[in-house]
C-alpha cells in the first residue's frame, strides 16, 4: 500500500516556453505542472535527484508526495504523480504533472498486476500470455496497493484469468468490467513438415526442362510411327 509519505521540495517558476525548459534541463532541472484541488496549476521546477529518490521507492509511482512549493510557507501539500514524461533515448525525466489529493477522499488510478506462481500448463509445454498489465482501481490515497497480484498455478492450457479472479483488499474497488482477461495459457505452436512425395509417385508433376524417367514418355505421348500414319491413309 502507499501508506508512506515523502516531502518533495519544488521551486515556483514564472518563465516558461522552450528556452526555460532548456535552461532548467540543462541545471538538472525538471520542469512541471501542480495542479491543485479548486486552484490555478502552478508551474514548478524540481531537481531530478530529489524527484527520482521520491518515486523509486518501494511505493513506486503511487507514493504520496507531501510537496512543498518554495515561498508558499513552507505548507505541505499531500500530492500524487499523475503523468510524466520520459526521453524516448537518454531515459531522462523530461516533464512531470502532479494533482493534489484529500487524504480522505477516493482517487481513481492504474495500478499494475503481478503474475505469480507457477502455471501447470506452462510446466508441460504451454505458453503463458499476459494479455492485460494494468487495471484502474478506486481507494483512498493512502490505500492504492502498489499492486495486485494474480495466482496462476492452476491456470492449464486452454484457460484463463480474468479481472473478476483478483484478489483485492477490501477497501479498494477495481473499476474495469470482471470478464477482461489478464492472463492465458495457449497450447504450444505444431509447424507442420512439408510432404514430400516419393520418387515415381503418380501425379508428380516435373520440374520445367526435367525429362521423364524411361519408359513413361511413350506412355503419355501421342502414338508414334505406322498407328498414327495409318489414320489418314485410304485404299486406292
Amino acid at each position: 500500500m502507499a501508506g508512506d509519505r515523502i516531502k518533495l521540495e519544488v521551486q515556483a517558476r514564472e518563465a516558461r516556453g522552450s528556452a526555460e525548459v532548456r535552461r532548467l534541463r540543462a541545471q538538472g532541472l525538471i520542469p512541471g505542472v501542480f495542479y491543485g484541488a479548486g486552484k490555478e496549476p502552478q508551474s514548478f521546477s524540481v531537481g531530478e535527484r530529489e524527484l527520482r529518490r521520491a518515486i523509486t521507492g518501494d511505493h513506486g509511482t503511487h507514493t504520496i508526495l507531501d510537496v512543498v512549493v518554495e515561498g508558499d510557507g513552507g505548507q505541505a501539500r499531500p500530492a500524487v504523480l499523475k503523468d510524466y514524461q520520459v526521453h524516448p533515448t537518454k531515459s531522462r525525466l523530461l516533464h512531470v504533472d502532479l494533482h493534489e489529493v484529500r487524504l480522505d477522499r477516493p482517487i481513481q488510478t492504474a495500478v499494475g498486476v503481478e503474475l505469480v506462481g507457477e502455471s501447470e500448463g506452462v510446466t508441460v509445454g504451454g505458453v503463458l500470455t499476459q494479455v492485460t498489465r494494468e487495471v484502474n482501481v478506486e481507494a483512498l490515497p493512502m490505500s492504492i496497493p502498489d499492486h495486485l497480484e494474480l495466482d496462476i498455478s492452476a491456470l492449464e492450457i486452454g484457460d484463463s484469468l480474468r479481472v473478476g479472479d483478483l484478489v483485492v483488499p477490501e477497501d479498494v474497488t477495481v473499476l474495469d468490467d470482471e470478464d477482461v482477461v489478464l492472463a492465458s495459457v495457449a497450447a504450444p505452436r505444431v509447424e507442420e513438415e512439408p510432404v514430400v512425395a516419393e520418387e515415381g509417385e503418380e501425379g508428380v508433376e516435373l520440374a520445367e526442362g526435367e525429362e521423364a524417367p524411361e519408359g513413361e514418355a511413350e506412355e503419355a505421348g501421342e502414338p508414334e510411327g505406322d498407328a498414327a500414319g495409318d489414320q489418314g491413309t485410304t485404299e486406292d
